[in-house]
């Protein structure tokens, strides 16, 4: 008897060949990520692909597990990307990967299943583009922030440190950094104080400059240790009721470091975990040093060649950077060299102020804003997640469940509810969605606004000229600022993957995404484009193309010429069906008739 035999015969062959077939992305490899991967198994599905910082490993010759050891945010896992798969499982436990995943799960239309647990609690619910709320529909806790003064100047307790370690350290060196609000903070108080905080933060863009350089990471360390330290004094009415900060020596550090063992593997620690112990003032410099030294003897220490760890870090980036030139890191609980680096730094800020200091284990939880994991709760959310995708895979969204899990209610455990519809007003799912393929070298702004977006074309969108089109964060046009008219998309680093966001000013209209991906050829000479997507299934009932070239999965599909000649596009005929603003009772048909529905008759408009 095969292993499987008992889940076929509940299923049923149909539902179990769909589960054989199913192509499955499950993100994140931890608490709830290794059991649901354990369950995805056992219960036959065949296909999956997991991302995660630690890698998997192939169990079981019959099922094709695909471990990406990466971060679900690069550039690789983008929107054509998830559309290869039936279903995303999220097994995550932070809010911006979740909201990242969400994202591109309606931005591809595939149905997300969203988990999580925290001690004895645990939810699981199902995500489907247009007929569910999505994970940013409900608010979601307000992230708690601290004044920037404290955080840089007068710390006064751990997680201070490890903000400073993580949100601006890490950040100025490594990763974007992140806005700080110095001027909204001033007052004729700390007047003095933000100046010094901005130059300081001028100063060390400065030292990011020389990053791969020998001396980068002295000079680092020397600049927030005791540089930084040095002018915090001068400013005496500061410390008049604190105590004063004490800077550290680089030098006196290193030659204590290197006259002696770095004392990692103390034998009165031996029945404490590695992680869980706690660094002393020397072994936090060691480990700024070079986490690869951390057990060798003194003689050995001496011999080696120095690799810093934050140099380690800086090749990493610098390494991405050849291949992208903006790239960032960001910081991530689970990648070693960035704990390493924010909890030994934490450490020496500690130090530096007086403050008590934290183990590894202690940083990655204050750090990620974890709460300790309860196996048993991890294992009885990763078998919900496995029935709700039998229920997707059955085609029963209405069987599908919002279900939280409360250990400490019983005898009822579980709470089940229905699934909530999409909120009107969220910014994210009342979104009309497309990929645009299109050649990014040739393409301008003006092509795409003119020939893609504007009503006033033959065969345009539904947008006018009031609209704002942005990048990001960075606003590329609006009718007030047209300077880029003439730019290419790859001009105006609009390139693979990335996302433009187009807002009408009329409130009535929704949002456009436009995932774009540059394409030089395509079937025909006079297609210069691809459209896919924007019409919503909660907003159309039915979708009769009139073009087999037209059709697709989620939507349509819209394809034009390039104006490669002196002809106008205008002049093109047209080879699909116009885009149209819908309401809920419309229906698109390609010919007159009258379509009945449980709710009735629909109001039909005829696509000439």
């Amino acid at each position: 008897m095969s292993r499987t035999s008992h889940i076929q015969r509940v299923l049923e062959q149909p539902t179990f060949n769909k589960v054989t077939q199913c192509r499955v992305l499950l993100v994140g490899a931890g608490g709830i990520g290794c059991e649901l991967l354990k369950n995805l198994v056992l219960s036959g599905f065949r296909s999956i692909e997991l991302i995660a910082r630690d890698s998997a490993l192939k169990f079981n010759p019959d099922v094709e597990i695909i471990a990406h050891h990466a971060n679900i945010k690069d550039s690789q896992f983008n929107v054509e990307w998830f559309q290869r798969f039936d279903i995303v499982m999220n097994a995550l436990d932070n809010l911006e990967a979740r909201r990242h995943v969400n994202f591109m799960c309606l931005a591809a239309n595939v149905p997300l299943i969203e988990s999580g647990t925290e001690g004895y609690l645990g939810q699981v619910t199902v995500i489907k583009k247009d007929l569910t709320e999505c994970y940013d529909c409900q608010p979601k806790p307000t992230r708690k922030t601290y004044a920037v003064c404290t955080i840089r100047s007068t710390p006064s307790s751990p997680i201070h440190c490890i903000v400073w370690a993580k949100s601006y350290l890490f950040s100025q060196l490594f990763g974007e950094p992140e806005d700080e609000p110095l001027d909204n903070e001033m007052n004729n108080d700390n007047a003095e104080e933000i100046q010094i905080l901005k130059k300081e933060t001028e100063l060390l863009k400065e030292i990011k400059l020389t990053m791969g350089s020998q001396e980068y990471a002295e000079k680092v360390f020397k600049k927030v240790f005791t540089d930084d330290i040095e002018r915090l004094l001068t400013m005496e009415d500061m410390w008049k009721e604190r105590r004063p900060p004490v800077p550290l020596a680089y030098n006196d550090m290193n030659r204590v470091s290197s006259n002696g063992e770095n004392g990692l593997d103390h034998n009165d620690d031996m029945n404490t975990l590695k992680d869980q112990r706690m660094w002393t003032f020397e072994e936090n410099f060691n480990v700024f040093v070079d986490r690869s030294d951390l057990n060798i003897s003194k003689s050995l220490w001496r011999t080696k060649h120095r690799d810093y760890s934050i140099n380690r870090i800086s090749r990493r980036l610098l390494e991405e950077q050849e291949i992208n030139p903006v790239a960032v890191l960001t910081f991530d609980k689970d990648d070693d060299d960035a704990l390493d680096f924010v909890t030994a730094t934490a450490n020496l800020r500690a130090k530096v102020f007086g403050i008590e200091q934290k183990s590894r284990f202690q940083v990655k939880a204050m750090a990620g804003n974890i709460i300790p994991a309860i196996a048993t709760t991890n294992a009885t959310i990763a078998g919900i997640i496995v029935v709700q995708a039998f229920n997707i895979l059955k085609n029963r969204l209405e069987d599908c469940k919002t279900t939280y899990l409360d250990g400490f209610r019983r005898p009822c455990l579980l709470i089940n509810e229905s699934l909530n519809g999409p909120n009107p007003s969220c910014s994210q799912c009342r979104v009309n969605y497309y990929i645009l393929r299109i050649n990014t070298k040739k393409a301008t702004l003006k092509d795409f606004l003119e020939k893609i977006l504007n009503s006033s074309h033959e065969q345009g969108l539904i947008y006018g000229d009031e609209i704002t089109v942005e990048r990001g964060a960075s606003i590329i046009y609006d009718i007030e600022f047209d300077e880029k008219l003439d730019s290419t998309f790859e001009q105006l680093e609009i390139t693979d993957g990335v996302f433009i966001k187009v807002t009408p000013d009329d409130a009535n209209q929704l949002p456009a995404v436009f995932s774009i991906f540059h394409r030089e050829t395509f079937d025909t000479q006079d297609t210069w484009y691809e459209i896919e997507g924007g019409i919503s299934e909660a907003r159309v009932s039915h979708i009769v193309a009139s073009n087999q070239n037209t059709e697709t999965e989620s939507g349509t599909t819209l394809k034009r010429k390039l104006e490669s000649t002196d002809m106008d596009l205008d002049e093109q005929p047209s080879t699909s069906c116009k885009k149209m603003e819908l309401d809920p009772e419309y229906i698109i048909t390609v010919e007159d008739s009258i379509i009945m529905t449980e709710d009735g008759p629909k109001s039909v408009i005829t696509l000439d």
